[in-house]
């Protein structure tokens, strides 16, 4: 118990870390990386852990696009719910889980694989 309660303390001084990076970011890579962490977050499956990693890869990219004087959408593109989607391809997400449960309910419930019911 004592373990779990420390790696969670840790967790969360981590997180606020990554927070203060943010913080620290002109508005509009502040207001872009807010909105695709809330964007982002709804995707998000089992403890998060998959997404964080992915926020802290952002805030590196951010943070090299603010030191080369670069505007925010030169990074992500116009068409940031597309940058998230990509930043989402490998990501275990809750769609996935979605997906991965219709599968194996019906695969249980008829039997077999797919190709042995054709």
């Amino acid at each position: 118990m004592l373990e779990i309660f420390k790696k969670m303390i840790g967790d969360k001084k981590e997180y606020k870390m990554m927070i203060a990076r943010v913080e620290a970011m002109p508005k509009d890579y502040k207001f872009v990386f807010k909105k695709i962490q809330q964007y982002m977050w709804n995707f998000a499956a089992g403890d998060g852990y998959d997404m964080l990693k992915i926020h802290y890869e952002l805030i590196d990219l951010f943070e090299t696009g603010v030191a080369e004087g670069k505007r925010v959408l030169e990074i992500t593109g116009e068409d940031v719910a597309a940058f998230c989607d990509e930043l989402l391809r490998n990501t275990k997400t809750y769609t996935e889980n979605w997906r991965e449960k219709l599968n194996r309910d019906i695969r249980e419930k008829l039997g077999g694989s797919r190709n042995e019911q054709q």
